[in-house]
């Protein structure tokens, strides 16, 4: 069946503004962005948002009564078939609003594991997005949702004919759970030797990471030629990309298109997708790309450097920061950001799109590889031939002298290039 003959379910966000809640947000950008995300699903047709305003959760609904029967009135009017809430919402909360809306309800983290398991393409990221959907769903015990057509694959949270039920039992979960482990473990000893590799080529890598939708495959695909997928979508690139890049110096770096990040990232996705950004973790550079077009962009830009510190990337660490779409602005607003970045050190404003300040981009990061070299003398045996010849072939060697029992030779490499020669 063609694309557009495909039936679409109707879908209704609701984001809930819990007074109670200290760590809420914003709540229209919150819902505008819980939208983004039902849309980047393609069955999905967005017929309608609400903020819903409450002092507190309830235990037993989420909402009061009297919001209930108001939004059961309006999504029966609207013939609304799935609802989507922006937040989390407990298996209790879930049976009881189905039965009083007759809907079917997902919540923040359904919604993004289901974009995830539309989105995955390796073998790696399908792995993760299937153990996360089954960690989230052995809290809940329900049975994969059958009543809304829907022929795609995916998780079945928004329900579909001819996919894989998982019966709602603890140990068959916890029997695939085991299966998926090691089926991972195997592709992951598959990426360590990849890695490890990739290790003894003299290439930095240059890892850019930024909010989902922030314009990095663009960004991307600017600086490589390589056409990755890049749509004015959330979560657009899931699986890490790297392609070489010449920089204008001759150096040549290898850089990495990682998974856009999100507030509120479900737990079982931060440990799931680890592995993907362990680039960023091994990376020299990173760019950190900011959709500095966007209301929340400030924020958006805590929640970044907030998972990056919890994935172990420390503050010495080389970063970049890129503020992407100029092309978004005013020219006024523009200027004022290109004033502001050409004041501030490490900052560049550009435009992926256009390719504004992409030239200036490239000859800071050549200089911040470069800056990042030291001198030091080794005292080689006539033994070491190998790694005399390493030492050679990566062109660190400044000057040689020959002694009694070898060589002293000066070199001027990187902290990368000294690791990679302590392990020859």
């Amino acid at each position: 069946m063609m694309e557009h003959d495909r039936k679409r379910t109707r879908a209704w966000v609701l984001h809930p503004e819990i007074k109670s809640d200290q760590h809420r947000r914003d709540p229209e950008p919150a819902l505008a962005e819980a939208v983004a995300l039902a849309q980047a699903l393609p069955d999905l047709d967005v017929v309608g948002s609400d903020v819903v305003r409450l002092p507190k959760a309830h235990a037993g609904m989420l909402f009061g009564s009297g919001k209930i029967e108001e939004l059961a009135q309006k999504l029966k009017s609207e013939e609304v078939e799935l609802v989507l809430i922006d937040g989390p919402v407990s298996p209790v909360q879930q049976r009881n609003l189905e039965k009083a809306w007759k809907v079917k309800i997902l919540d923040r983290t359904g919604l993004i594991l289901e974009i995830f398991s539309d989105r995955a393409r390796t073998r790696e990221g399908v792995l993760q997005v299937e153990m996360a959907a089954l960690s989230y769903q052995r809290t809940r015990l329900v049975r994969a949702w059958t009543h809304l057509e829907r022929q795609r694959g995916g998780l079945g949270f928004v329900g579909g004919p001819g996919e894989t039920q998982i019966e709602a039992d603890r140990r068959a979960i916890d029997d695939q759970l085991v299966r998926l482990r090691r089926q991972l473990d195997k592709v992951v000893k598959t990426r360590t030797l990849h890695r490890a590799a990739r290790a003894k080529v003299p290439y930095p890598i240059v890892a850019l990471v930024g909010y989902t939708n922030a314009g990095k495959s663009t960004l991307f695909n600017r600086l490589t030629g390589a056409e990755v997928m890049a749509e004015d979508m959330l979560f657009a690139t899931l699986d890490p990309t790297m392609r070489r890049v010449l920089l204008p110096d001759g150096l040549e770096v290898i850089l990495s298109d990682t998974v856009g990040f999100i507030s509120d990232l479900p737990t079982e996705l931060v440990a799931a997708f680890r592995a993907t950004l362990e680039e960023v973790l091994a990376a020299d550079v990173i760019l950190h790309v900011r959709d500095i077009s966007h209301d929340e962009t400030e924020h958006q830009a805590r929640d970044v450097a907030a998972i990056l510190t919890s994935l172990g990337v420390d503050e010495n660490r080389t970063q970049i920061e890129v503020w992407n779409k100029l092309d978004n602005l005013s020219e006024e607003e523009a200027d004022a950001r290109r004033q502001r970045a050409a004041r501030e050190e490490g900052i560049h404003a550009i435009s992926a799109l256009t390719g504004e300040g992409i030239d200036g981009l490239l000859a800071d990061i050549a200089e911040k590889l470069q800056g990042t070299k030291h001198q030091e003398v080794l005292s080689l045996d006539f033994s070491q031939g190998k790694q005399r010849a390493w030492l050679f072939a990566q062109d660190v060697v400044v000057s040689e002298e020959q002694t009694e029992s070898g060589f002293d030779i000066t070199v001027l490499w990187t902290a990368k290039q000294r690791a990679q020669y302590d392990g020859l």
